[in-house]
């Protein structure tokens, strides 16, 4: 099981091609109102980013940054303010290509910086969240040669230069492909600054195959002494490292996973709420349903009435539905 891609994949993490900067001598543009977490790719020259509550941040060719939702945040020549230091903005001109990949022109020389930016939206209503819990600048560098990472950016970049057939198609799998590489990178290069994360927990050995276990049977009647058991640790040591990777206990996290899992289920399948119950450890509906309406706020039935009248991705995982149906947590 791959904890990582079971969460993008929960929480309905989808990427967008968005605006594409191209830019030369003195520029600036301010991004304010970015829809979802903003991923900006330098493919050539260099530029500064300015956002707030960091100090700014030079970018060369072939860095990556990632910024949660509706970060401010400006990009420019020179370290500037996110007001866009008192140059003209290009508010409009940021609208226009928003959400197309279309081509904003700045600065007074030809362009000799260029910026692909995507976002990532994700599911507000899933329990469990990879990006929202990612630090507020994410900056992974060129220089740490992370070869899929730049392997992907380039690739971004030809397909924007050179269109061919069925381009589209791939700049979408693109877009995805780049922020699990660029996860990865991060997870590699900066350990520390991953520890407190969601994503922190898979660096600790420990942790990471309690997930690995949890994701992979949501339905098993796990007690933190089984847990610790199947994978070879005492239980003291899983119950000391479990929190501090995570935040929550075992029982806490696979409690809220189920919720999670069920939650797709209902807006994804037709199954009856006794089949979506059962495939996550509940033996009986109106257990599930007691549990899922403190998690989610409703019942599982309006919960699925107002998921099938909204515009909500599309999700389908399949689980595997065990024999025994019962909850054990300690």
């Amino acid at each position: 099981m791959d904890p990582l891609a079971d969460a993008l994949a929960i929480s309905g993490v989808k990427g967008v091609l968005s605006t594409r900067v191209e830019a030369g001598g003195r520029w600036a543009v301010v991004l304010d109102d970015y829809p979802g977490a903003a991923l900006h790719a330098v493919t050539a020259g260099t530029a500064w980013l300015s956002a707030l509550g960091n100090d700014p941040v030079e970018l060369e060719t072939g860095d990556v940054v990632l910024l949660p939702a509706d970060t401010l945040h400006s990009l420019g020549d020179e370290p500037g303010d996110v007001t866009g230091g008192g140059r003209p903005r290009c508010e409009r001109a940021t609208a226009r290509g928003r959400g197309a990949g279309e081509v904003i022109q700045l600065g007074s020389t030809p362009a000799s910086t260029r910026i692909v930016t995507i976002h990532y939206d994700c599911d507000p209503a899933a329990l469990t969240q990879v990006l929202t819990s990612l630090p507020s600048l994410v900056h992974v560098r060129a220089e740490a040669g992370v070869l899929g990472l730049n392997d992907t950016v380039r690739m971004i970049a030809r397909e924007l230069a050179h269109p061919q057939i069925a381009t589209s198609a791939v700049l979408k799998s693109l877009v995805d492909i780049v922020l699990v590489q660029m996860l990865r990178a991060w997870l590699a290069e900066n350990p520390p600054g991953c520890f407190g994360t969601w994503l922190g927990a898979l660096y600790d050995p420990v942790v990471g195959k309690a997930l690995q276990s949890l994701h992979k049977n949501p339905a098993t009647p796990w007690t933190t002494s089984s847990l610790a058991a199947a994978i070879s640790v005492s239980r003291a040591t899983l119950s000391r490292r479990f929190p501090a990777a995570t935040g929550q206990t075992p029982a806490s996290y696979l409690a809220t996973w189920r919720m999670d899992l069920a939650a797709v289920q209902l807006r994804d399948s037709h199954e009856p709420l006794e089949a979506i119950a059962a495939t996550v450890g509940y033996g009986s509906v109106p257990a599930f349903s007691r549990a899922f309406t403190r998690a989610h706020g409703r019942t599982p039935g309006r919960y699925r009435s107002e998921a099938r009248s909204s515009s909500g991705l599309t999700l389908r995982l399949e689980r595997p539905s065990p024999s025994n149906l019962t909850i054990d947590a300690e």
